[in-house]
């Protein structure tokens, strides 16, 4: 784990209250798909946890780039973030994390609520960039519709990809689009959708709270604890 210089080079809009950044760094930042980083603001105070925080790399480690995808919220640091100049310099430390994707796991699952996409969206870009031939599937929760980000995305590899299967989630109103289920991730949903989900590793990303429940609705199917990978996203 190192402190990079990097140049920020711009954002992308994911929804209306989520964006990217991207960033470039002379050195090549060695991470797996999964780690995160910190981004740091106030190099005289690194413990200021307003202004330095912690966001997964939401790219592939064999682009060009480094990219995180942040919910903005108006906190301090969403601010910051959203003032960046085009061409500014900033620090980061990485790689951190041990929630990663491995080319053995053949049978891969994927349980994320909201901006816990983003270590995902790391690991389903660099399966479709090696080629693995890995089995996955993808329960992705959202509050509403408009704040699933990545779906573009998501839907294009799906396409490409007939070995990865994406169900979308929404919890506080009813889906505009046919194929987004109305109704909160349960063991129900999981089962229904994936018989075979028990023979997957998995990955769990979102807050605290939805981490526990899923952790514990995957060892009631029959997934072994060892399999089971998991990161609760905080202070966002």
């Amino acid at each position: 784990m190192r402190i990079f210089d990097v140049s920020f080079t711009g954002g992308m809009e994911r929804t209306s209250c989520i964006r990217s950044f991207r960033f470039d760094c002379a050195e090549k930042i060695d991470f797996l798909p999964g780690q995160f980083l910190k981004l740091i603001f106030d190099e005289a105070a690194p413990e200021n946890g307003e202004l330095n925080k912690y966001l997964s790399f939401s790219c592939s480690p064999h682009r060009g780039y480094i990219e995180v995808t942040k919910k903005l919220t108006g906190s301090r640091f969403s601010l910051r973030l959203q003032a960046l100049k085009t061409g500014e310099k900033v620090k980061l430390q990485a790689p951190m994390g041990r929630c990663t994707l491995h080319p053995e796991y053949s049978r891969v699952g994927f349980i994320c609520g909201g901006i816990g996409i983003t270590p995902v969206i790391s690991m389903i870009d660099y399966m479709a960039y090696k080629g693995f031939p890995a089995d996955a599937v993808l329960f992705y929760s959202n509050r509403t519709a408009e704040e699933t980000a990545f779906k573009r995305d998501l839907d294009l590899w799906k396409t490409d990809n007939g070995r990865l299967k994406v169900h979308y989630a929404v919890t506080d109103c009813r889906p505009p689009e046919e194929g987004c289920f109305y109704g909160r991730i349960d063991r129900a949903f999981i089962e229904e959708r994936d018989p075979l989900f028990k023979e997957r590793t998995v990955f769990i990303f979102g807050p605290p709270v939805m981490v526990t429940e899923m952790r514990g609705i995957c060892s009631q199917i029959g997934c072994l604890g060892s399999n089971i990978k998991s990161e609760g996203f905080t202070g966002y």
